[in-house]
């Protein structure tokens, strides 16, 4: 009999069965698709890392969780600096002084400020700002917000930016210095050869690992092979979806292999025009600072509806689900025998370094019992 359970090969699953193996717990991981580490899931393609399911760029001011990371692998000094494409002309991301240079012309921060602040005067009078697109308007003004913003947001969640609510941008950080470093987080990167296949294998190394099992077919005979479980998938769907189905937005994944030694001369470029189907290019090999391959690999993610049979990327942040999810929360924190973790189980979009955090509270809880 192992001591755990563990629904789902993910980051959170496979920390969790790491810190398990170092408390002397045995583990058994199952993991529906034919490969561990979940969306993290890496393909080599002509001594490339594909990133299977969309870029994963680490990034995190917590030392601790770096540390973490880099005792299993080593990490490159990837940077990331992503351009917008916006009517064949491209921008610099975050929103910096190239940004704004790019827009206006302005040199200064001085006349940057205060181009911004001619921006937001227009939309002054709005006070409470009942929707996205109101909200956005008064934060950066008109050229920032449809240039940059719009067409991607509306994109990305599937309707118009006036449906959706104001909170899901709270603020927009603008740097006034000509800095393209899209995270202020101190530490950055992408692990070095193996990509995060490499981490996820070290974190599984002393776990037993059945890919290819379907949870819920199984679902009596694997729970009597372990005195716990931690689940990791949708929480509705372990609940047989009893107080309905909480909503996400999904992601399509078109990879392109291509002979030219680059395609775009940068590993991200973000097309915020609503008229173009995809919001961004991916090319793998700038995750590799240096990288001298004679082809390449794009990948052009597609948002897309949620339905069954597609994966959950980003849940939807309303109040309809916040209802429906903490009913789940709330029988999910009185079954016995059973932990749940991870962004599916708790409904929520989380970076990789607090993913990583959040899995260590749990062990630290669970093993100090």
């Amino acid at each position: 009999m192992y001591d755990y359970l563990i629904v789902g090969s993910g980051l959170f699953g496979a920390v969790f069965a790491h810190e398990a193996a170092k408390a002397g717990k045995s583990c058994l991981v199952i993991d529906k698709r034919q490969h561990t580490g979940g969306n993290l899931h890496c393909q080599l393609i002509d001594n490339i890392w594909v990133h299977q399911y969309g870029a994963h760029i680490f990034h995190t001011s917590n030392r601790q969780v770096w540390q973490y990371v880099n005792q299993l692998t080593e990490f490159n000094n990837f940077v990331n600096s992503p351009l917008a494409s916006y009517q064949g002309k491209l921008y610099h991301l975050p929103f910096n002084m190239n940004t704004f240079y790019e827009l206006w012309g302005v040199r200064t921060p001085a006349e940057a400020q205060a181009k911004i602040d001619e921006q937001r005067s227009e939309f002054a009078h709005i006070t409470q700002p009942a929707n996205l697109e109101e909200q956005a308007l008064t934060l950066c003004g008109r050229d920032i917000y449809e240039r940059l913003i719009k067409g991607y947001t509306e994109k990305q969640w599937g309707c118009a930016a006036t449906q959706l609510p104001a909170f899901i941008i709270k603020r927009l950080p603008f740097r006034f210095t000509f800095d393209n470093n899209y995270f202020n987080d101190r530490y950055q990167g992408i692990p070095e050869g193996g990509g995060y296949n490499a981490l996820i294998d070290a974190l599984l190394a002393k776990a037993d690992v059945r890919l290819g099992t379907d949870y819920f077919a199984h679902r009596d005979e694997l729970h009597a092979q372990a005195r716990c479980t931690l689940y990791t998938g949708c929480i509705d769907e372990f609940y047989n979806y009893c107080h309905g189905h909480l909503d996400y937005r999904s992601l399509r994944f078109e990879h392109k292999r291509l002979n030219t030694p680059d395609f775009q001369g940068n590993a991200v470029v973000n097309y915020t025009e609503r008229q173009v189907p995809y919001t961004r290019v991916i090319e793998h090999k700038h995750f590799a600072p240096g990288s001298q391959q004679p082809t390449t690999v794009v990948t052009y993610e597609h948002p897309d509806s949620f339905a069954p049979g597609k994966e959950p990327y980003y849940p939807v942040n309303d109040a309809r689900n916040a209802a429906i999810y903490a009913r789940y929360a709330a029988m999910a924190d009185a079954e016995p025998d059973v932990l749940f973790g991870g962004r599916l189980a708790r409904y929520t979009y989380a970076d990789m370094d607090d993913t990583i955090m959040a899995a260590l509270e749990l062990c630290k809880k669970v093993f100090q019992q």
